[in-house]
């Protein structure tokens, strides 16, 4: 029997860490996102509220198997900065997950190894912060079914636990489900078993 792996980590919401290194001070912010667009709203937002840091730096990665991800200098030495944040969100297997890390600049140039360093401590140091939640990947169904079958289709639900998101009970009758995706094929197989009951993907969420 194959295993599915249908969960992932994901951190539940914003977190904050910080390092100082000879003046130059180095905030580090940590979001829980879904899309790239929420990433860009977030860093909008940040340079106008650290419009006088010099250098915003950032991280993330977005998808259930980590499909998505960047990494940016923001102006600092090459692989200074985005890759150590990255590496931190790697390392805590983290998904959905952006850390950006402002820097203000304290005089003093700490060198390749110091900015490595800074950004890699101010990043975990927003993860040891965050809340850390394991959540489940599932597939979201719509089952239409005739008026007859509701017991069927409702006592198929009570058993397997299943999460209804929405539905309808008039003339036409449809749940809209949210299956564990390690759960899907067999929950879709006791489905067909149901006279009238059609069974339509969604999307995985």
């Amino acid at each position: 029997m194959q295993i599915i792996d249908d969960t992932y980590q994901t951190i539940s919401g914003k977190a904050e860490g910080l390092y100082k290194e000879k003046g130059s001070k180095f905030i580090a912010l940590a979001f829980h996102v879904t899309s790239e667009d929420e990433v860009k709203e977030i860093l909008a937002s940040l340079r106008k509220d650290y419009h006088d840091a010099r250098h915003h730096c950032y991280s993330y990665i977005i998808g259930f198997k980590g499909e998505h991800w960047r990494a940016n200098d923001d102006g600092e030495p090459s692989g200074t900065a985005g890759r150590p944040i990255h590496g931190q969100i790697v390392s805590r297997n983290l998904t959905n997950t952006l850390i950006v890390v402002i820097r203000y600049f304290g005089g003093t140039k700490l060198g390749v190894s110091g900015l490595i360093n800074a950004y890699k401590t101010a990043a975990a140091d927003a993860l040891d912060h965050a809340q850390i939640l394991t959540k489940t990947i599932n597939d979201v169904y719509k089952i239409t079914f005739d008026y007859l079958a509701m017991n069927d289709v409702m006592k198929l639900v009570k058993d397997e636990n299943l999460s209804i998101m929405e539905q309808n009970f008039d003339t036409s009758c449809y749940i809209t489900l949210g299956i564990r995706q390690g759960r899907t094929a067999s929950v879709l197989g006791k489905i067909e078993k149901i006279d009238s009951a059609i069974a339509t993907f969604l999307k995985t969420i």
